[in-house]
């Protein structure tokens, strides 16, 4: 886009969440340019280096990605990242579900804005942890997917209902090349062992009951069971918008817990999507997320993708130290030469394509699922989105789903 964004530009952006790497920006301006986007900000560490981002790709990446048509000859890496989406993940995931986006050039000065603007919203474990990147040049914009190109916000009962979900890790990795004393790695998901660290660091106040195992599954019970434990201690893995506004979760910081005052609230904003008796809208709410996540399919898609990691971080390791022609450390140090022959035997195209889908199975436990409900109104025109029945309202939805990260 042939524009760059000035200091006063910041005005027209206001915070919208952020995770471990971006932080993102809603528009609230007039130009129809940006209308219905969101921003996606570098951030850097506060205690690390600023990172400029016109380093290109390292030699031992090139190793990797040199196969993907010009990506390592491109002149920073906020362009390479934009291409392996483009590249990599659409054609996996669908381009009908994943957006790139387009680059927008920025100035210094509308950056260190965006930082000043922000930070009294921000969580402060998010604040003490990283700042928006001051060196990078562009920034990259995307379709605002909490709401429909069509809904203004306006219109009576013109309203967009839409659920951020961050699956994580949908199966449990084989035991084969995992160490005897991290076993338990086969038999509780990531996300549990995480959550078990994250209360012992005091990051967080409940350990959620959410398991990823239930999402994926493929069953519709444990689907639903999966989404209501996400609507309990939602954190920063369940958020939920009212035409592009937050209505239920966090900002991107600590955890959080359903409190009875925060459920009320939150079914009164659903009065303006779901037709049902006081105290019913959650429910139907759950019932109709559900029913999406299940009938669209989309996260067993997802899942294939995850599972390209097909011998976990401790097998990998020993492939990437093959391809950068190092000494394998791993093997060095746990004096288990013999166990791990077979990967060091493994050829070099192999142990490529290996390490490759590693890399790309971790974007993809690393996601965030967009849905994007509309209620379908008698004299509507017929819609490209996809449709589900609320069969306990007898309501129809346009729905849409959308692949993100941040």
């Amino acid at each position: 886009m042939a524009v760059m964004l000035q200091a006063k530009d910041a005005l027209e952006w206001t915070y919208k969440g952020e995770g471990g790497v971006n932080l993102v920006l809603a528009y609230c301006g007039k130009s129809p340019d940006f209308v219905g986007k969101v921003l996606r900000i570098q951030k850097v560490p506060r205690n690390g280096s600023e990172y400029n981002g016109h380093s290109a790709l390292t030699t031992h990446e090139c190793l990797l990605w040199g196969v993907l048509e010009g990506l390592d000859s491109e002149p920073t890496r906020e362009i390479i990242e934009q291409l392996y989406v483009q590249q990599v993940m659409c054609p996996l995931l669908g381009s009908k579900h994943v957006d790139a986006g387009i680059r927008v050039l920025v100035s210094r000065e509308f950056l260190e804005a965006v930082e000043n603007k922000v930070l009294c919203q921000r969580p402060s474990r998010r604040v003490h942890d990283a700042k928006v990147n001051p060196l990078c040049d562009s920034v990259l914009l995307i379709t605002d997917h909490s709401i429909f190109p069509h809904v203004s916000g306006i219109i009576k009962n013109d309203f967009c209902l839409s659920v951020e979900i961050k699956p994580k890790c949908g199966f449990l990795p084989i035991l084969e090349f995992i160490a005897p004393e991290n076993a338990v790695k086969t038999s509780i998901s990531r996300f549990e062992m995480y959550q078990a660290l994250k209360m012992n660091q005091g990051k967080i106040s409940h350990i959620s009951k959410y398991d990823p195992l239930d999402l994926f599954s493929g069953s519709k019970d444990r689907v639903h069971n999966a989404i209501k434990s996400l609507l309990m201690t939602p954190q920063n893995n369940f958020r939920v918008f009212l035409n592009g506004s937050l209505i239920f979760g966090g900002l991107g910081g600590a955890a959080d817990c359903t409190t009875c005052m925060v459920d009320q609230a939150f079914d009164y904003a659903l009065k303006q999507v779901i037709r049902a008796e006081d105290g019913m809208h959650t429910k139907y709410f759950l019932e109709l997320v559900t029913e999406s996540v299940y009938k669209s399919g989309l996260l067993n898609r997802v899942l294939e993708v995850q599972k390209l990691d097909i011998i976990d971080i401790e097998g990998a390791i020993h492939l990437y130290y093959d391809i950068v022609s190092q000494p394998c450390m791993v093997c060095r140090q746990k004096g288990e030469k013999e166990r791990y022959a077979s990967l060091h035997s493994i050829p070099r195209e192999q142990s490529l394509k290996i390490v490759r889908d590693y890399l790309i199975s971790a974007t993809a436990k690393d996601l965030s699922m967009m849905i994007s409900f509309k209620s379908r109104e008698n004299g509507d025109l017929e819609s490209s989105c996809s449709t589900v029945y609320l069969k306990s309202t007898n309501q129809i939805f346009d729905y849409k789903l959308l692949l993100t990260w941040t």
